[in-house]
Order: C-alpha cells, then sequence, then structure tokens
C-alpha cells in the first residue's frame, strides 16, 4: 500500500510542475522603439540617464506610476507571442525605465504595451521583427 501512495504523490507532483508554470512577476506585453532616444518624460534632455548597455524602457500607462516608475528596474522575459518561435527561451534582461511610452519621441510599436523596450532590449529576448511579446516583468 505504501508504495501506491509514494507513486500517486510522485504523479501528482510531476503533473503540478508539468501544467503549472511558476511565475516571477506580472504579465503584459512589450514592444519596442527606435532611436532617436530622448527620455524627456524622466529625465529632460539627460543622454547620461541611459545605461551604457542600452538595456533601457519606456513605461506603459499601467507601471507609469504618475512619474514614479522613472529610474525603476525591471527583469523582463519573454514568455509568448503570437508566432511561435519568436521568444528567445531562458533569456531575462535588466531595464531601467527612462521614459513614459505615451508621450515619448519615438512611437512604440504596438500602442497600449505594458512595457517598451529599447531595441536592444527587445532584440535580447525576442525576434526583432515581431511588433510585441507577452512578458514576465519583475521590478528590482
Amino acid at each position: 500500500m505504501r508504495k501506491t501512495q509514494q507513486s500517486s504523490s510522485c504523479l501528482f507532483l510531476f503533473l503540478f510542475a508539468t501544467f503549472f508554470h511558476h511565475s516571477f512577476g506580472d504579465v503584459g506585453t512589450a514592444a519596442q522603439f527606435g532611436p532617436p532616444y530622448l527620455p524627456t518624460a524622466c529625465f529632460g534632455n539627460d543622454a547620461s540617464a541611459f545605461p551604457p548597455n542600452n538595456l533601457f524602457a519606456a513605461a506603459g500607462e499601467g507601471i507609469w506610476d504618475n512619474g514614479a516608475s522613472c529610474g525603476r528596474e525591471y527583469y523582463v522575459s519573454c514568455i509568448s507571442a503570437a508566432v511561435r518561435g519568436t521568444c528567445k527561451p531562458d533569456q531575462t534582461i535588466r531595464v531601467k525605465i527612462v521614459d513614459r511610452a505615451q508621450t515619448s519621441v519615438t512611437r512604440p510599436s504596438r500602442p497600449g504595451a505594458t512595457i517598451v523596450l529599447s531595441e536592444v532590449g527587445f532584440g535580447k529576448i525576442a525576434n526583432p521583427a515581431a511588433p510585441y511579446v507577452n512578458v514576465e516583468y519583475q521590478q528590482v
């Protein structure tokens, strides 16, 4: 009888791990925007506000927080997209918010995105040809 209980427990754990993905943060959409990068909403025209690795983003309205998101950093990873194979599996980036998506000089590739990544950032987690992807993100 004991062996049956162990087998049942193992089967339950296997099924739980297979069908329930552990999320590390919130879920939303990520778009991309290109140059010119002018962080007017957060830092005026201060070019030093950009991280040297070009991993930065503009905050969508869902995380804008009346400007409090300026300077915040987020871990972002692609979890799915309309076209299979768009996401780069097991890639997570850390980005700094330098602008507001709604008022950025360059328009996002998809309006209403949760977070709008620089071209470099988007390309690290997904195929750059995609207009947007679904992401998990977590404030650092």
